[in-house]
């Protein structure tokens, strides 16, 4: 198939290389270079990296103009794909294509559409998670879809998980074009009494507390990222929390205590406890929750939201 791609960051980038491997890519859209990141400088986009290791015409773009549109009709695709582009593509795009404009959702659909499916269904405890290969549709993510792939999220953080369906994504799309092509590819209406949605994860609801069970606070943890941390307050001190874990059945701490037991560092929370693993001081390094852990005096043995 002709494609023309369109994506941004990294969860795009192995899709980018299958379809370049399994079809031809001619043209990528991708959004310009930005600031990413903790640096100042402007950067490419992961996207746009991978199309110039390709030798792929790469075309940048906030919005899809008359420029942009034209560029797309002049070099003839069947198809169009699209994975986390940023931007709402118009009618006049979506059926610029014989074949139309398919889209890779992280997420099972109709379960979780959305800015955030990937946090959301590590917060809301889902066993499973996956992607989609649907039709661009006016409603968001309400298109019809064609292909799914899961995995288990067991321990995943949200860049492992993303990682992981980035690449069930990639293989979901190629498979997808070539089914297109030679006309065996089967759509399925979503059911609209199972839609649940994915809003954008906010900072103030990724805040430990001592007043949620333990459980809660561990998928904080997990479903944390750069843009929406998992903080919280211990001994006086903010910080972040990279990695945590359910203490031991057999470790009881009270609720908003702080204890060191076997060198490890427990919260105590309004049913069970969590273990810190790795956290993050505000203006220091990562470090190893026992390293903390030792600069804490007793009188500082409690913990708080921020």
């Amino acid at each position: 198939m002709r494609v023309v791609f369109m994506g941004t960051p990294d969860f795009a980038v192995p899709s980018l290389k299958k379809l370049a491997h399994d079809h031809q890519i001619a043209l990528v859209i991708t959004r310009p270079d930005a600031v990413r990141g903790r640096g100042k400088t402007l950067e490419p986009s992961p996207v746009k990296e991978c199309a110039h290791e390709l030798d792929l015409t790469v075309l940048e773009a906030n919005r899809m103009t008359s420029e942009v549109i034209s560029a797309m009709r002049e070099v003839q695709p069947e198809v169009l794909c699209v994975v986390a582009f940023g931007c709402i593509l118009p009618d006049e795009v979506i059926s610029l294509a014989p074949y139309g404009a398919l889209n890779v959702h992280a997420s099972l659909l109709p379960r979780w559409r959305g800015a955030a499916p990937i946090q959301r269904a590590i917060l809301a405890g889902d066993a499973v998670a996956g992607v989609s290969i649907m039709k661009i549709a006016h409603e968001l993510d309400a298109g019809d879809w064609c292909k799914q792939a899961s995995c288990e999220i067991g321990s995943k953080n949200t860049k492992q998980l993303t990682d992981a369906l980035a690449y069930l994504g990639a293989d979901a799309l190629s498979e997808a074009l070539s089914e297109l092509k030679d006309g065996s590819l089967e759509w399925q209406e979503q059911d609209e009494r199972e839609v649940t949605f994915a809003p954008k994860v906010t900072k103030q609801e990724m805040k430990l507390t001592p007043e949620d069970f333990a459980r809660v606070n561990v998928l904080r943890v997990q479903a944390s990222s750069d843009a929406a941390p998992a903080r919280v307050s211990v001994g006086g001190r903010s910080l972040r929390v990279l990695s945590a874990q359910l203490a031991p059945s057999d470790v009881s701490v009270a609720q908003g205590s702080v204890t060191v037991q076997d060198r490890g560092l427990f919260l105590g929370c309004a049913e069970g406890s969590i273990e810190l693993l790795e956290v993050r001081p505000d203006g220091k390094r990562s470090m190893d929750a026992q390293s903390f852990a030792a600069g804490l005096q007793k009188s500082q043995m409690t913990w708080q939201k921020l």
